[in-house]
């Protein structure tokens, strides 16, 4: 079953229809984002808000709030699932502790390439990720592009799992990302993002790991000189909608909004990938020194204590990670 049959459970009938249309009322959707409003998801999401306005004639509206105004990710994905928040623009990887099935997708190298990541996530595998989020109070929408990240450092290029040994790179707060770095013989330090160009200038750590226009915007290349093409995390981000909104929807609104989401993943998806070419012109042009990885074997051959740590810790996300792998 499609997530779009899963999200559209519409009544049949006539008299269901009009019981739904007259319970449902006009609302205004206060929405979190993290990215300024300039950025791709942000571009997508003005048009996702003009385009649930216009074909709901005004009967909902999307209030943005960009640039975290309203608190950190972690605070607004648990307000979203309490209804404290009506939507979000998240990143998967903060939705593990509270939703198993989105660690999933934080596991290293699970996903091949990132047109492989829009096939899975269009169908089988975003529906069964969107389940989980479900049962836990909000669901998906849509799923956005946040690229491959890769590691930088001011030491040395990475071209082997040998050059990360070592290093003092920081990653984010997630024992599937520590895992990672420490089966590559590295020292994992988690900190906050705003921490990272300080900690990287002074030597407290080496490097980092994101993807190319996090990597420029944030003038992390200007203390972090070397970027490795490792693409060793494709973390999709989602449009979420909690419960409580989405069930104060009749079906014919339920409709629009799923739809005017699907339609700005295709806008931020096409906005993201100029967004990365970009970045990477500037921060070579900044004097960076970029290397692809051809064969990512070797580091991927190091994932497996990290993936029977996980499948032994999660049993019954054996057949989500299956599917993944079978798919890709």
């Amino acid at each position: 079953m499609t997530l779009s049959h899963k999200l559209r459970t519409f009544g049949t009938g006539v008299a269901v229809a009009a019981l739904t249309a007259t319970a449902a009322q006009a609302m205004e959707l206060r929405a979190w984002n993290i990215h300024v409003e300039d950025y791709p998801n942000s571009i997508a999401l003005e048009a996702f808000a003009a385009e649930v306005a216009d074909k709901t004639g005004g009967e909902i509206t999307v209030k943005l709030f960009h640039n975290g105004v309203l608190g950190n990710q972690p605070d607004a994905i648990e307000q979203v699932r309490l209804g404290i928040l009506d939507m979000g623009q998240f990143n998967l990887g903060p939705m593990g502790p509270s939703i198993p099935e989105t660690n999933v997708v934080s596991l290293p190298f699970i996903f091949p390439s990132i047109p492989a990541m829009y096939e899975l996530m269009d169908g089988d595998v975003g529906d069964a990720i969107s389940a989980g989020m479900e049962a836990k109070g909000m669901r998906a929408l849509a799923w956005y592009d946040s690229g491959a990240r890769s590691f930088y450092n001011s030491v040395r290029p990475i071209n082997s799992p040998a050059d990360v040994e070592g290093l003092k790179l920081r990653v984010m707060s997630n024992d599937l990302f520590v895992g990672m770095v420490e089966a590559l013989d590295g020292n994992a330090t988690p900190m906050a993002f705003g921490e990272v160009y300080q900690s990287i200038k002074t030597g407290v750590v080496d490097g980092a790991e994101n993807n190319p226009p996090s990597y420029h915007s944030v003038n992390h290349f200007e203390v972090a000189k070397y970027y490795s093409l490792t693409e060793h995390l494709i973390i999709p981000e989602c449009v979420c909608i909690s419960n409580a909104a989405w069930d104060g929807m009749s079906a014919e609104q339920q409709d629009i909004v799923y739809t005017a989401a699907r339609n700005s993943a295709e806008q931020q998806r096409e906005l993201w990938q100029a967004r990365e070419a970009a970045s990477m012109e500037a921060v070579q042009a900044g004097g960076v020194t970029v290397n692809t990885i051809d064969d990512k074997g070797p580091f991927q051959d190091k994932m497996a204590g990290v993936y029977d740590g996980f499948l032994a810790a999660n049993p019954d996300l054996v057949e989500l990670v299956g599917l993944i792998r079978g798919g890709s």
